[in-house]
């Protein structure tokens, strides 16, 4: 789609939208991964859990692996699905396990993240070689 003399294509409304979520999700994953390997304040929270500091290592990479996804076209939507999983996990250890955390920050990252990969499931089903729904009535 052309506009004008100008020859310049314009984007829908949505797919700019979708961009935007996308750009600040990252953001967020790349600054909370960066706090997860540089200690202080985390290394408390993730002996508190319990489980080691091998857990705030591998959390760190999936947030920093999912945010750079996040900007690469073709693994948006299986970068925020792999978000949205971090975060059902961070979720349920702020709600279960950490006496002082609070589960609203991962609920809401959540439900951003479930959403997007929602949008971006063509993404996803393009990447795992699943035929698009309105494909599989053609075989009935």
């Amino acid at each position: 789609m052309t506009g004008g003399a100008s020859g310049t294509r314009s984007l829908p409304i949505g797919s700019i939208l979708l961009w935007v979520v996308r750009v600040a999700l990252a953001a967020e994953f790349l600054y909370s991964g960066y706090l997860l390997f540089s200690g202080g304040h985390t290394e408390q929270v993730f002996a508190e859990i319990g489980l080691g500091q091998w857990l705030r290592y591998v959390t760190g990479v999936l947030e920093v692996a999912g945010a750079i996804g996040l900007l690469i076209p073709r693994l948006g939507g299986p970068s925020a699905l792999l978000l949205a999983g971090v975060m059902v996990g961070a979720s349920a250890t702020e709600l279960f396990i950490l006496a002082n955390g609070g589960p609203v920050l991962p609920l809401i990252l959540l439900i951003v993240c479930a959403t997007l990969a929602w949008f971006l499931q063509d993404q996803t089903r393009a990447l795992l070689g699943i035929k698009p729904p309105e494909d599989d009535e053609d075989d009935l």
